[in-house]
């Protein structure tokens, strides 16, 4: 329930942050001016006691996360990826969330398994061990296949995790109406529908049914990829709470150490993590939205390998080719060719001014260029864009949340693996090559033929249609009551006429 109730939860949250000593690292590491540093202890000083005590054992902020529950881990996991943006060192202790979470007890995963599959363990696998692997949904054991001698992945969800996202989920619910209602600028952000978009895409996690359907369906798109692998689901012993992939043997890219001893050109792939992830979303429009280290390996062939596929996310072709502009204008510094297709998208309200649009958008795009990517502050940069898209009153586009969050994940994994990657240049490639198909002379050859396809399904049906309406004109109707209006129908029949000609200068075309 999305109540008040949840003001005890916030206010748990900030206390656990004072008492864990995480309150102080974040802080610091955001670079929060002194003045609310010292408002946000004095505020929060009194209530830690009412904080959740966490594992002595961790590092402070990764402690208060784990405390706190799932919900805030998936955000830690986020930060993890962004030493640029949290510091090194905040960023190293996130890295812990990624699949390093205490496991929870062999027999419960046994339990869930044989209630699932309907059959013993040992009957299934001839060999199942101790969890490789703990993350804040579920964890991986390594199995081999008792019918095939396979060696496999199985995953499996934590017992309880619905009810526990529920609750942190509508705790944050609660406090997107806060803000909406206390701090009325921030409603352009739609805090509440950002949470309605996290929420369908956790809730979605929880079912391991779609997660196989959506490795399989990946693993079809991306079959021709070079240097990219994704493990075969195997169908038959996996169902709504189990998951059973293929293994997938290799590296963590979170191991930069164990990369360079496979002799893996770290600067070649974190620049091929970087392609493949804008492939996928602007070819396929089907891309992997949790790309961060704990989800990707490396094999002893230098093939990056992609595990983990609760989360996917989804562009229609005209967002994908939006999307693709924007990246091309930054690309050939075209200014005012991006602030036209944010205007042209809806992006940006139509009574803002185009020209001083383009001008602040080059004062975001201008800092990035010719400069080493290490003297780039990504915080203060991120700063700025959200002053520009508040000064043009930009509302966030929920359709694209896990787009942008994607792409600041997979930045910082490249930047993980090489410091100095310049992202556009990397992104020019597979930017251009998207644009030449998809926007020039033969993609408007194909959107036409498209067009034709429609028209030609509804073509046989318009004559008649259009005698059918021309008839009834011409029938002999009786006054009616009250004088009516023939424009609709006028309208229709103007309209199928234009239709059919249109569909036959298609043809003829």
């Amino acid at each position: 329930m999305k109540g008040p109730h949840n003001l005890w939860r916030l206010i748990r949250t900030g206390a656990t942050f004072e008492r864990t000593g995480a309150m102080r690292t974040v802080l610091e590491a955001m670079n929060v001016p002194p003045r609310l540093r010292f408002v946000a202890r004095v505020m929060g000083w009194p209530f830690a006691w009412l904080g959740l005590k966490g594992d002595p054992a961790l590092p402070p902020v990764t402690r208060a996360i784990t405390a706190l529950g799932p919900a805030y881990i998936k955000f830690g996991q986020i930060l993890s990826t962004r030493p640029d943006i949290v510091g090194l060192e905040l960023a190293n202790q996130l890295r812990y969330l990624q699949d390093q979470l205490p496991p929870f007890p062999m027999a419960q995963a046994r339990a869930s398994i044989e209630a699932e599959l309907e059959q013993p363990v040992d009957v299934l696998f001839s060999s199942f061990s101790e969890p490789v692997a703990a993350a804040s949904i579920a964890q991986v054991h390594r199995a081999r296949m008792a019918e095939t001698g396979e060696e496999v992945a199985v995953k499996v969800l934590r017992p309880g995790i619905a009810r526990a996202f529920r609750r942190d989920i509508d705790a944050f619910y609660f406090a997107a109406g806060m803000i909406e209602r206390l701090v009325p600028f921030t409603r352009r952000l739609r805090p509440t529908d950002v949470i309605a978009h996290f929420e369908g895409v956790v809730m979605g996690e929880l079912d391991l049914r779609l997660e196989t359907a959506a490795a399989a369906e990946f693993a079809a798109n991306t079959e021709g990829d070079s240097g990219f692998r994704v493990p075969r689901p195997i169908w038959h012993l996996s169902g709504r709470n189990v998951m059973t992939l293929g293994w997938a043997e290799g590296a963590s890219l979170g191991d930069n150490d164990a990369i360079d001893a496979l002799g893996v050109d770290r600067d070649e792939l974190g620049e091929r993590v970087l392609q493949l992830f804008l492939k996928h979303a602007l070819r396929d429009g089907y891309f992997h939205a949790d790309m961060h280290q704990g989800n990707l390996k490396v094999g002893a062939n230098g093939d990056l390998i992609a595990y983990d596929f609760g989360i996917m996310g989804v562009l229609d072709e005209y967002t994908r080719r939006v999307y693709a502009e924007i990246l091309f204008g930054f690309i050939r510094k075209d200014y005012r060719r991006v602030a036209e297709v944010h205007f042209e998208a809806g992006y940006v309200p139509a009574d803002r001014d185009v020209e001083e649009f383009a001008r602040a958008l080059r004062a975001v795009g201008e800092p990035i260029f010719g400069m080493d990517a290490t003297r780039i502050s990504m915080a203060r940069l991120l700063n700025y864009l959200f002053e520009v898209t508040e000064r043009f009153g930009m509302q966030t586009r929920t359709e694209l949340i896990l787009l942008q969050r994607t792409m600041v994940v997979v930045e910082g994994v490249a930047r993980s693996l090489n410091p100095s990657i310049n992202i556009w240049h990397v992104a020019q490639p597979v930017v251009e090559e998207y644009i030449r198909t998809n926007l020039g002379p033969r993609a408007l050859i194909r959107d036409i033929g498209r067009a034709a396809m429609v028209l030609s399904r509804f073509g046989p049906h318009l004559p008649g249609v259009v005698d059918e309406a021309l008839l009834r004109l011409r029938e002999p109707v009786a006054p009616p009551p009250a004088p009516r209006s023939t424009a609709p129908l006028a309208w229709f029949v103007a309209g199928a006429a234009v239709s059919w000609a249109l569909f036959l200068t298609l043809l003829v075309f």
